[in-house]
């Protein structure tokens, strides 16, 4: 019998600046999670180099 994976929809931004290259570096990519609060702010919640969710103003990333 197979298995049965639920499928997900991930999205992902391509980080373009910023100002602190310990938490996020130009050039990588970082998966986008949802947060409609910080959208309505112009900021998105990115993973990170930390592995922490933060959010991060959207001109600092190219979303794919």
């Amino acid at each position: 019998m197979m298995k049965s994976y639920q499928k997900s929809t991930f999205k992902f931004a391509i980080c373009v600046k910023s100002d602190d290259p310990d938490l996020l570096t130009p050039c990588m990519v970082y998966r986008i999670l949802p947060d409609e609060k910080s959208e309505k702010v112009n900021y998105i919640r990115v993973i990170d180099n930390e592995g922490e969710d933060y959010p991060y103003p959207a001109d600092w990333f190219y979303c794919c």
